[in-house]
């Protein structure tokens, strides 16, 4: 955690989507991280580095590029080891984001391998270095973020599946969000601390409601009706294995959680259906109607969609639920 100001995940104009994919991710680092795609000049670090704020520790490492695999599991000390009789660990970039953020930017041009070897501990939350029959294991929770250029480059199927979710942002930013992107930054490079303390109040809130939503997970059932629905559209989009099915049901229990919900609803299951199909959609199988398997992709927004839905996303619309002894949910903070 550094004590230097970064610009709050809640001042980040529009990537509403991808702001709710990384909510979803802090409250439920199971799900397996995010992939982002989309050219340079996007804010994907910003908005990865925003994320950091919404966990207990505030932890946020970065993997640079052409990192060795030392770099990335630590070493051991054998000289040590034979010499004092206990294995001497120098922690690497896995130990320091336990607890934390680990940023991979353009995680397509790491060498297969190292790629391999992240998402298996990101997958199992440990990392083991082993050295000459000497091993040394260490917790390694973190909330993984990797970004991506297609144009510079593709991640083997293998690999992409193995990322919970998957977000690809647009260069087309709408005009009036242009505007309000410069303007916010430009006030934030003259006064880093002031432009912080103006959106204080509604970075607290944000974090609020992360920490809520993953106290209450516990409380929302993974359910037998919510799994049947997600695995009938998971055949029907002809994804390999059953890591989607999976990561959606987490996916979408956390969003019952981000909505306050006591269980898992159809719209839990539609808002985090394209961020859990999209990098694994294959053909439908043989007999099924390819209409089938468009229909977790719904066709993109016209431009006055988009700029009526800034500013509003993870809200849902309003509704009953079942009342129960729990706390009130934070409300979702308004820009000041």
């Amino acid at each position: 955690m550094t004590d230097t100001p970064h610009f709050p995940l809640a001042a980040v104009v529009g990537a509403d989507a991808l702001k709710l994919a990384l909510c979803l991710t802090a409250i439920d680092p199971k799900i397996g991280g995010v992939l982002i795609e989309g050219p340079r000049g996007m804010a994907k670090s910003t908005l990865a580095r925003g994320v950091a704020d919404l966990l207990a520790s505030g932890q946020f490492v970065t993997l640079p590029l052409g990192a060795t695999e030392e770099r990335l599991v630590g070493t051991l000390d054998l000289d040590a080891a034979l010499g004092e009789g206990r294995a001497s660990f120098s922690p690497g970039v896995l130990a320091k984001a336990d607890g934390g953020v680990l940023y991979v930017d353009e995680v397509n041009l790491l060498p297969d391998h190292l790629v391999d070897l992240l998402l298996d501990v990101a997958a199992s939350g440990v990392n083991q270095v082993e050295r000459d029959g000497i091993s040394h294991r260490h917790p390694a929770r973190f909330v993984l973020i990797g970004t991506m250029n297609p144009e510079e480059g593709e991640l083997r199927p293998q690999l992409l599946d193995r990322f919970g979710l998957n977000v690809a942002l647009s260069g087309q930013t709408l005009p009036e969000q242009r505007g309000q992107i410069i303007r916010r930054r430009l006030a934030f490079d003259a006064d880093p601390d002031a432009f912080c303390q103006h959106w204080a109040a509604a970075q607290q809130a944000l974090k609020d409601r992360c920490e809520w939503a993953r106290g209450s997970l516990a409380r929302i059932d993974l359910d037998d009706t919510s799994l049947a629905a997600i695995t009938e559209r998971c055949f029907a989009a002809g994804v390999d294995g059953l890591r989607a099915d999976l990561v959606w049901l987490r996916a979408a229990r956390a969003h019952a959680a981000w909505r306050g919900a006591s269980a898992i609803e159809e719209q839990d299951i539609d808002a985090v259906a394209d961020f859990a199909l999209r990098h694994r959609r294959r053909d439908p199988p043989p007999g099924q109607s390819p209409a089938a398997s468009q229909s977790d992709n719904p066709p993109p927004a016209s431009n006055a969609e988009h700029a009526q839905s800034e500013g509003q996303w993870g809200q849902m619309p309003a509704q009953t639920v079942a009342t129960g002894a729990r706390r009130d949910v934070p409300s979702w903070p308004k820009k000041p």
